[in-house]
């Protein structure tokens, strides 16, 4: 029984060491905040109104992203990678950290 304990201990704190490595939560908003500047020529951050694009503005508090798919962070990313509809690929534009902090402000709008 005091190995299975012992073993259910080391468990618990890889699980918590690993947590405090790796942050649930990525990217930086004020550092999206800047990454965000070009995208708003087509969105509004600060409504919902369309632009030329969507407007933002609460985004994450949405059940569905205007091309209908559910809003997931994921789907998120796929959209700022692949474009459509007149938004251009941003794949290859923008690095993997920049997409995170772009991604942590939408959270924020």
């Amino acid at each position: 029984m005091d190995r299975f304990r012992s073993l259910v201990l080391c468990a618990a704190l890889a699980v918590g060491s690993a947590a405090a490595v790796f942050p649930a939560g990525k990217g930086d908003a004020d550092k999206g905040k800047e990454v965000f500047q070009p995208c708003a020529v087509c969105h509004f951050p600060d409504s919902e109104d369309k632009k030329m694009g969507p407007g933002l503005k609460g985004l994450f508090k949405r059940d569905k992203m205007a091309n209908g798919k559910k809003l997931t962070e994921g789907n998120v990313r796929n959209q700022i990678d692949e474009g459509g509809k007149g938004m251009p690929s941003y794949k290859d534009m923008l690095t993997d950290g920049e997409k995170d902090d772009l991604i942590a402000y939408l959270k924020t709008l």
